[in-house]
This record gives C-alpha cells, structure tokens and sequence, in this order.
C-alpha cells in the first residue's frame, strides 16, 4: 500500500474539488486506477464550499462561554467562538441537552455522547487553533454532504474517492466515500497522516494498492 501526497495550490472558497484533484495529478504525473482511492481532507474541502466563519462575526452568548469550560483543550469546541458557532448551528436546546446528557457519563469514562446527540456537523468543526493560513481568525464548519462529494469525484476521476479526517494522534474519520471504497484499507493508510494543511499543501491524498 503506497500513500502519495499530492500538492494543491492553497485552496478557496469557490474552488471545484474535482479541478483541483485533475491538475493535482497532472502535475504529479500520476494517472488514477480505478483501484485507487483518492482521499480529500476535510477542513480544505470546506474552505472550496465556503464553510468558513470569521470569528469577528461570532458574538458568544453566556451559554457559549460557559459551556467551552467543560471541553478538553484540543477540543474542536474549547473556545467561545466555536461553542457558540455550533450553537448558532444546532440550537441552544440541542447543545444544552448535549451537554447535560454528556457531562454526568464522562464522570464514568464514557465518551462521546456529547456528539452523538449534538451530532456530526459539530464534530467536524474546526477551531480557530486547528485552522491553516490564511484562515487562522476562522473557525470551519465541516464539509457539505461529503458522501455525494465522493461521489462526484470518483465519477469524474475513475477511481475510488472518499473525505477523510486525521490527525497526528493516528484517529481517522472516513466523513463519507464512494462506492466499494475499502474504507479498512483507507484508516490504515491514513493513520501516520501523510496530508498536510499548512505549508505542505498536500489536502489529497492518492492510496494506491501495490
């Protein structure tokens, strides 16, 4: 298995995914097997959708400002103007609930009710600290229906394509996919986290079976 970063110029609001994958591979060289799996980072992929929200827009309320208190540190939620963006996404009653299911279970060890019930949208937010140049005083909403986005891309491509979140602690998210993705084979060639964001440039990836 062979994982193939693929350099893009910085990505924009506006900007097609699929343009963007085609000279990708051009300039690489690299002509895509319908046995390849082109893996699209999340984060970049909402910035072409326009999914960006500048924090001197976001006025946190008081639930906001208290509920950040409750989250970890590298949390997606642990600063104001996150929590109160996913409270302007979700509603307050839903957040609230959230947090009130989530808060006794965590005394346990359980984890994760918190997004279960606020759902993934929310989980897919990316704080201000998380956030790439240009867009460091942005916060980013996860990607618009990623399922049909993979799916447009492996129809264009001819191989198999799916919208991916990792990180550097080796936890990989597979957002949503195209058809007969081997989505097993896909964490584990996501796991060391060959994209890259920042001066790198690398949001695709091309997984490619040997």
């Amino acid at each position: 298995m062979e994982s193939i970063p693929l350099k893009t110029d910085l990505l924009m609001p506006g900007d097609d995914i699929v343009e963007v994958a085609r000279r990708a591979l051009d300039a690489a060289g690299i002509r895509p097997d319908r046995t390849d799996i082109l893996a699209i980072c999340e984060s970049p992929l909402a910035i072409t959708q326009d999914r960006i929200v500048d924090i001197d827009d976001v006025r946190p309320g008081v639930l906001a400002r208290i509920a950040c208190r409750f989250f970890d540190f590298d949390s997606s939620l642990s600063t104001p103007y996150a929590a109160q963006v996913a409270i302007d996404l979700i509603g307050a009653p839903r957040f609230l609930a959230a947090l009130m299911v989530a808060a006794p279970t965590r005394l346990f060890g359980r984890r994760g009710d918190f997004y279960r019930i606020a759902g993934r949208q929310v989980a897919w937010i990316d704080d201000i600290p998380g956030t790439m140049p240009p867009f460091t005083q942005h916060i980013i909403l996860g990607p618009e229906d990623p399922a049909a986005v993979s799916r447009r891309v492996a129809h264009e491509l001819g191989c198999g394509a799916a919208v991916v979140d990792a990180n550097d602690l080796g936890r990989v998210e597979i957002l949503g996919a195209s058809s007969f993705v081997d989505r097993a084979l896909l964490v584990e060639a996501m796991k060391p986290n060959p994209q890259g964001n920042d001066d790198q440039q690398t949001p695709l990836v091309l997984v490619r079976r040997n």
